[in-house]
């Protein structure tokens, strides 16, 4: 009988792994994590005005500085939040414009042409002119999951009308901007044709947009998010040798924006913040130096008798400040490697229900704002959860938690290198009879 450990090697290569590379690169996954990067340097401007308009005071205090920061934001509260609401406010605008643009470019079609109407699409169920305004309550957070499917549809219906040849057939001698122009009449009378009505049907049965539907639906959904299940996935694609954290990175971005947006509405209504799944949390906590918070790993190379190991953390190290971690991850290698196997999966569970605990306690504040992932960890971490200098020290905490737990795996993986790394005894002889 087979021994455990390679009975599951074998099922993550032989059964995860084909799933996980099929699923990676998948049109419309890809389409939708391509997307969500498109549209980050919005939400992370968003985000840094947000935590200027909070100052990080009392009310009360006393503090030059502090009065005269608190002062300027009570009277300029509308024009400093402007940037938030033109970029964190309507976040789903851009993630559902660049959603369809990279599918439609996949598809080899027009991405603008497209992009553009699922744009329109989406401001039809999302937006309906109401008193000669515009309401923007569902273009942020609460409208991320109905800008993925208003965009995928969108695109889809002008690929597959474009497909069978139906639309205008202009002569070759008009401009091909305006033989482009007149490729979407079609797919807009279809949009109205199709997604209006529901929309119609959805304010005067419920009294609601099709986005406040969605959201009812994906509720369920979006609290199971906010747990730790999908840690594990991860790290066990990575371990395959598949890039987990792109896979599983990519389906939850939806959830992780709609939890900061539920974090963001609370903070500016004066609310508890409440949600703690949210991609920062995920980067400066749970994965601290890279997928697997390999930074206590990267610590112990650094001193490592091993010369391979010592010159792999060098290299890693500065990378793993910032949350790169492939100079690890290949090099050690991790991939495939049954002794950093158990390390390399538990390390980031022990610091999820360790930073779960701390911001549900409230011992550190809740995520508020979005940094870049390739922040330094401290750093980001600091800046993510509202200027709250505890998260340095829980970072600090982490790191070494995932060292003492790397430790013992990490010394036995050395000492196997350093057997390896002795000369072979015939290799050995010539040599000392040269000296002698």
């Amino acid at each position: 009988m087979r021994p455990l450990s390679q009975m599951i090697f074998s099922f993550i290569e032989d059964r995860l792994s084909p799933i996980a590379a099929r699923l990676s690169g998948q049109r419309h996954v890809v389409a939708i994590k391509d997307g969500f990067i498109a549209s980050m340097p919005f939400l992370i401007v968003g985000s840094f005005i947000l935590l200027f308009a909070h100052p990080p005071f009392a009310a009360d205090s006393q503090l030059a500085f502090a009065r005269w920061w608190l002062t300027i934001v009570a009277q300029h509260n509308e024009q400093i939040m402007m940037p938030y609401n033109m970029t964190m406010g309507i976040m789903a605008v851009y993630i559902c414009y660049a959603i369809a643009y990279n599918l439609a470019i996949s598809y080899k079609i027009n991405g603008f042409m497209a992009a553009c109407l699922a744009l329109m699409s989406f401001l039809v169920v999302a937006a309906p002119q109401t008193n000669d305004s515009l309401p923007v309550a569902s273009l942020g957070g609460e409208g991320i999951f109905t800008a993925i499917i208003i965009s995928l549809y969108a695109t889809e219906l002008m690929h597959l009308l474009q497909k069978y040849h139906i639309g205008f057939s202009m002569p070759d001698q008009v401009p091909p901007k305006i033989r482009q122009s007149f490729d979407l009449l079609i797919p807009i009378l279809a949009i109205f044709l199709t997604l209006a009505p529901r929309s119609l049907w959805l304010q005067h049965q419920f009294g609601m947009l099709l986005p406040q539907a969605i959201m009812a639906l994906f509720k369920p959904i979006i609290s199971a998010s906010d747990s730790l299940p999908a840690v594990l996935l991860c790290h066990l694609l990575w371990f395959a040798g598949i890039h987990g954290a792109v896979i599983v990175g990519g389906i939850l971005q939806a959830f992780w924006l709609t939890n900061l947006g539920l974090n963001q509405q609370a903070l500016n209504a004066g609310m508890p913040v409440t949600q703690i799944f949210i991609e920062p949390f995920w980067q400066f906590f749970i994965v601290v130096g890279g997928s697997g918070s390999t930074m206590g790993l990267i610590l112990l190379y650094l001193r490592s008798r091993s010369a391979h190991l010592r010159s792999i953390g060098r290299l890693g190290l500065v990378p793993g400040i910032f949350n790169i971690n492939e100079p690890i991850i290949f090099g050690s290698p991790v991939v495939m490697n049954p002794l950093l196997f158990i390390p390399f999966i538990t390390a980031p569970l022990v610091n999820a229900v360790i930073a779960w605990a701390t911001t549900r306690t409230d011992l550190v504040h809740h995520v508020v704002s979005l940094a870049p992932w390739t922040t330094a960890g401290p750093l980001g971490a600091a800046w993510s959860t509202g200027r709250d200098l505890r998260a340095v020290l829980l970072v600090a905490v982490l790191i070494v938690i995932s060292t003492l737990i790397y430790y013992p795996f990490f010394k036995m993986y050395e000492r196997q290198l350093l057997q390896q790394e002795q000369p072979a005894p015939e290799q050995a002889a010539p040599q000392q009879v040269e000296n002698g």
